[in-house]
């Protein structure tokens, strides 16, 4: 995944402050140099990198933790806070009727997320069309054409037109009776005074709501001058991230969307039309550095389509580490879904555990195919076993495996993460940091789980 080595480095850098015994001098200039690092490797802006780890470590140096807080835990949220900065507020785009054009450049995504984007407001309840406007790529026209479509939405183009304003003319009034009308306009190989022209005519005459700009996550460090020249063009409003299921650094993309100071609405995540996701800043963050984030996990537990209740009940259990087999059960039975897996271990704050273990994709894959097997041997379990793992001896070990048709090495590797996954969260349970930084996350989210955390 694209961030996935800044992140880790990141993560490594909280560690190395939560294990600190005390805050100097000399561990902050240690970890403006970790981050300095990350941030550098992963195609961030030079001059916003340094800018970034020198603001970090002056106020790390001048300013006081509120009372109660450990300097530790203050260290990290000025960490959060001026990467937040970058990342930008959160400022969603309207529900409402509206014109929407989006450039950028070949390659990046545009048609794709004119089709992502209609079907996000069609979903909302608003109809929606598609306007190709884009006359220089070749096969530009059958491609939106299809994605309209597929997504069952309107669309008006013009095969074979040289005039991107006068077919975008055309379309507005054709799809006049469309709430949320797209405009997906030409890009090139780079920018150039032809681009620059033909996107500011539409611009100025066609005076769209809003102009997104679509970047590819991984285009590396040209991505700010670019985003510059095209903000300076057209007046960008909002950015969409696209790709973010890939493998480059993505340093770059955050650079831009600094550089012009502009909210980022939506990231995709794949090649899917429902691989779209409205850009959280801080929740996107706190998966980023292995903070935690309650919300996102809540909507993980919805998403296996149980009630608010349950959600509950099964996030008490984890949380507190006083469950048991048939709790692992249950639990592993909701989350074997496609996704929902990768949505729990992100939303976990796994920077913040003592040991600070850590779990990249190649486990949450793995993880999925031992689910399967790991159900299919406490199927064989007694009910008491389930409710009480302490009293499985060798004897019954090898009558699970016969019953199972599994192995006597794959029942002990079962009951060996249990008790690892019980002990994991025991250990997040009783981190004092951890549960100071959970509570007013809880407060804020009236997620019912605070009395439980802090006994």
């Amino acid at each position: 995944m694209v961030l996935d080595n800044l992140a880790s480095s990141l993560r490594d850098t909280i560690r190395k402050i939560s294990r600190s015994g005390y805050v100097d001098k000399e561990l902050l200039d240690e970890v403006s140099r970790d981050i300095q690092r990350a941030l550098l490797k992963a195609d961030v802006n030079v001059k916003l990198a340094l800018n970034l780890t020198n603001t970090v470590r002056q106020r790390a140096l001048e300013e006081k933790p509120p009372a109660g807080m450990p300097q530790q835990d203050f260290v990290v949220k000025i960490i959060y806070d001026e990467l937040l900065k970058i990342l930008g507020t959160e400022s969603g785009i309207s529900l409402k009727p509206q014109v929407i054009m989006l450039v950028g450049l070949y390659g990046q995504g545009k048609t794709t997320s004119a089709g992502k984007l209609a079907k996000f407001f069609t979903k909302k309840g608003l109809n929606t069309g598609l306007i190709a406007a884009d006359i220089h790529r070749p096969a530009a026209y059958e491609q939106l054409q299809h994605i309209a479509q597929q997504i069952n939405v309107k669309f008006y183009g013009e095969k074979g037109s040289r005039d991107a304003l006068s077919t975008t003319r055309n379309g507005l009034k054709s799809l006049s009776d469309t709430a949320v009308r797209i405009i997906d306009t030409s890009g090139r190989d780079s920018l150039d005074a032809g681009l620059i022209q033909e996107i500011s005519d539409l611009k100025k005459h066609i005076q769209p709501d809003e102009v997104l700009l679509v970047m590819d996550a991984t285009i590396g460090q040209q991505a700010g001058p670019q985003a510059k020249t095209l903000n300076e063009a057209v007046g960008i409003t909002g950015v969409i991230i696209t790709k973010m299921d890939g493998t480059g650094k993505g340093g770059g993309v955050l650079s831009a969307v600094a550089e012009i100071n502009t909210p980022v609405y939506f990231i995709g995540t794949g090649e899917h039309m429902d691989d779209f996701e409205i850009f959280n800043p801080k929740k996107f963050l706190s998966r980023l550095l292995g903070l935690g984030d309650l919300e996102s996990l809540m909507e993980a537990f919805k998403e296996t389509n149980i009630t608010e209740e349950e959600a509950e009940e099964s996030v008490n259990k984890l949380m507190s580490g006083k469950f048991n087999l048939k709790d692992m059960y249950d639990v592993w039975e909701k989350f074997s879904q496609p996704g929902i897996l990768q949505k729990l271990v992100d939303s976990l704050p796994l920077s913040k555990l003592p040991g600070g273990p850590k779990i990249n994709q190649a486990d949450v894959e793995n993880a999925g195919n031992k689910l399967y097997n790991y159900r299919v041997i406490m199927d064989s379990m007694t009910f008491s076993e389930l409710e009480d793992p302490e009293i499985i001896n060798s004897k019954r070990i090898a009558r699970v495996a016969r019953g199972s048709g599994k192995t006597e090495a794959d029942v002990r590797n079962l009951l060996k993460e249990y008790k690892g996954m019980k002990n994991n969260l025991k250990l997040m349970k009783g981190n004092r940091g951890f549960k100071k930084m959970l509570r007013s996350q809880m407060k804020a989210g009236n997620f019912g789980l605070e009395e439980e955390l802090m006994k």
